[in-house]
Protein backbone atom coordinates (compact mmCIF):
# COMPACT_ATOMS: atom_id res chain seq x y z
CA UNK A 1 0.00 0.00 0.00
CA UNK A 2 1.35 3.39 -1.01
CA UNK A 3 1.74 6.22 1.47
CA UNK A 4 0.24 9.47 0.15
CA UNK A 5 1.19 11.63 3.15
CA UNK A 6 3.56 13.59 0.96
CA UNK A 7 0.52 14.84 -0.97
CA UNK A 8 -1.26 16.26 2.07
CA UNK A 9 -1.54 20.03 1.91
CA UNK A 10 -0.41 20.33 5.54
CA UNK A 11 2.86 18.58 4.63
CA UNK A 12 3.79 21.07 1.92
CA UNK A 13 6.31 23.86 2.45
CA UNK A 14 5.12 25.53 -0.74
CA UNK A 15 1.57 26.11 0.48
CA UNK A 16 2.26 28.30 3.54
CA UNK A 17 4.80 30.23 1.44
CA UNK A 18 2.19 30.77 -1.29
CA UNK A 19 -0.63 31.65 1.12
CA UNK A 20 1.58 33.95 3.18
CA UNK A 21 2.79 35.78 0.08
CA UNK A 22 -0.77 36.23 -1.17
CA UNK A 23 -1.95 37.53 2.21
CA UNK A 24 0.98 39.89 2.62
CA UNK A 25 0.28 41.41 -0.81
CA UNK A 26 -3.39 41.75 0.21
CA UNK A 27 -2.33 43.63 3.35
CA UNK A 28 -0.18 45.98 1.27
CA UNK A 29 -3.08 46.87 -1.05
CA UNK A 30 -4.78 49.65 0.96
CA UNK A 31 -1.44 51.38 1.58
CA UNK A 32 -0.42 51.07 -2.07
CA UNK A 33 -3.84 52.23 -3.27
CA UNK A 34 -3.10 55.53 -1.49
CA UNK A 35 -0.11 56.07 -3.82
CA UNK A 36 -1.73 54.41 -6.87
CA UNK A 37 0.71 51.49 -7.18
CA UNK A 38 0.26 47.75 -7.40
CA UNK A 39 2.55 45.58 -5.30
CA UNK A 40 4.69 44.71 -8.32
CA UNK A 41 4.97 48.39 -9.29
CA UNK A 42 5.94 49.12 -5.68
CA UNK A 43 8.82 46.64 -5.65
CA UNK A 44 10.06 48.07 -8.96
CA UNK A 45 9.93 51.55 -7.44
CA UNK A 46 11.83 50.35 -4.35
CA UNK A 47 14.67 49.21 -6.62
CA UNK A 48 14.49 52.51 -8.51
CA UNK A 49 14.64 54.55 -5.29
CA UNK A 50 17.69 52.53 -4.31
CA UNK A 51 19.54 52.65 -7.64
CA UNK A 52 18.17 55.64 -9.57
CA UNK A 53 18.99 53.84 -12.81
CA UNK A 54 19.17 50.18 -13.81
CA UNK A 55 18.88 48.06 -16.93
CA UNK A 56 15.83 45.86 -17.47
CA UNK A 57 17.81 42.63 -17.28
CA UNK A 58 19.31 43.50 -13.88
CA UNK A 59 15.94 44.66 -12.59
CA UNK A 60 14.33 41.39 -13.68
CA UNK A 61 17.05 39.37 -11.98
CA UNK A 62 16.75 41.38 -8.78
CA UNK A 63 12.95 40.97 -8.64
CA UNK A 64 12.72 37.43 -10.09
CA UNK A 65 10.53 38.78 -12.93
CA UNK A 66 10.82 37.99 -16.64
CA UNK A 67 10.74 40.62 -19.37
CA UNK A 68 7.20 39.60 -20.35
CA UNK A 69 6.03 40.64 -16.87
CA UNK A 70 8.31 43.67 -16.59
CA UNK A 71 7.60 45.32 -19.94
CA UNK A 72 3.91 46.21 -19.35
CA UNK A 73 4.72 47.12 -15.75
CA UNK A 74 7.47 49.52 -16.83
CA UNK A 75 5.23 51.03 -19.52
CA UNK A 76 2.62 51.78 -16.85
CA UNK A 77 5.20 53.36 -14.52
CA UNK A 78 6.50 55.42 -17.44
CA UNK A 79 2.95 56.57 -18.27
CA UNK A 80 2.57 57.65 -14.63
CA UNK A 81 5.75 59.69 -15.03
CA UNK A 82 7.82 57.81 -12.44
CA UNK A 83 10.47 56.37 -14.77
CA UNK A 84 11.88 56.79 -18.26
CA UNK A 85 13.12 54.02 -20.53
CA UNK A 86 15.74 54.33 -23.24
CA UNK A 87 18.06 52.05 -25.16
CA UNK A 88 21.71 52.04 -24.21
CA UNK A 89 24.03 53.87 -26.60
CA UNK A 90 26.63 51.09 -26.15
CA UNK A 91 24.22 48.21 -26.77
CA UNK A 92 20.81 48.75 -28.41
CA UNK A 93 19.51 45.50 -26.87
CA UNK A 94 19.99 46.94 -23.39
CA UNK A 95 17.07 49.05 -22.07
CA UNK A 96 17.92 51.47 -19.26
CA UNK A 97 15.30 52.59 -16.75
CA UNK A 98 15.82 55.88 -14.96
CA UNK A 99 13.93 57.38 -12.04
CA UNK A 100 12.25 60.75 -12.74
CA UNK A 101 11.75 63.65 -10.34
CA UNK A 102 8.11 62.58 -9.90
CA UNK A 103 9.30 59.04 -9.16
CA UNK A 104 11.72 60.37 -6.57
CA UNK A 105 8.96 62.53 -5.03
CA UNK A 106 6.74 59.44 -4.70
CA UNK A 107 9.28 58.03 -2.24
CA UNK A 108 8.17 60.60 0.36
CA UNK A 109 4.61 59.24 0.14
CA UNK A 110 5.78 55.61 0.34
CA UNK A 111 8.27 55.89 3.19
CA UNK A 112 5.62 55.08 5.84
CA UNK A 113 4.47 51.84 4.17
CA UNK A 114 7.09 49.45 5.66
CA UNK A 115 6.28 50.68 9.17
CA UNK A 116 2.54 50.28 8.56
CA UNK A 117 3.18 46.73 7.32
CA UNK A 118 5.19 45.87 10.44
CA UNK A 119 2.01 46.56 12.41
CA UNK A 120 0.16 43.99 10.27
CA UNK A 121 2.69 41.17 10.64
CA UNK A 122 3.04 40.15 14.25
CA UNK A 123 6.63 38.94 14.48
CA UNK A 124 9.35 40.04 16.84
CA UNK A 125 12.36 41.73 15.31
CA UNK A 126 14.37 38.51 15.74
CA UNK A 127 11.60 36.37 14.20
CA UNK A 128 11.32 38.74 11.22
CA UNK A 129 15.09 38.64 10.71
CA UNK A 130 15.14 34.82 10.89
CA UNK A 131 12.26 34.51 8.42
CA UNK A 132 14.01 36.96 6.08
CA UNK A 133 17.25 34.97 6.35
CA UNK A 134 15.54 31.64 5.67
CA UNK A 135 13.53 32.95 2.71
CA UNK A 136 16.65 34.40 1.12
CA UNK A 137 18.45 31.11 1.71
CA UNK A 138 15.64 29.32 -0.15
CA UNK A 139 15.75 31.88 -2.99
CA UNK A 140 19.52 31.60 -3.31
CA UNK A 141 19.44 27.80 -3.56
CA UNK A 142 16.48 27.42 -5.94
CA UNK A 143 17.72 25.98 -9.18
CA UNK A 144 20.92 24.56 -7.73
CA UNK A 145 21.52 21.03 -8.92
CA UNK A 146 19.21 21.32 -11.92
Amino acid sequence: MENYDSLKLDNQLCFPLYACSKEIVRLYKPFLDEIDLTYTQYIVMMVMWETGEINVKSLGERLYLDSGTLTPLLKKLETKGYITRHRSAEDERNVIIKLTEDGEALKKKAVCIPEKMQGCVHLTRDEAFELYRLLHKVLSTIGEGE
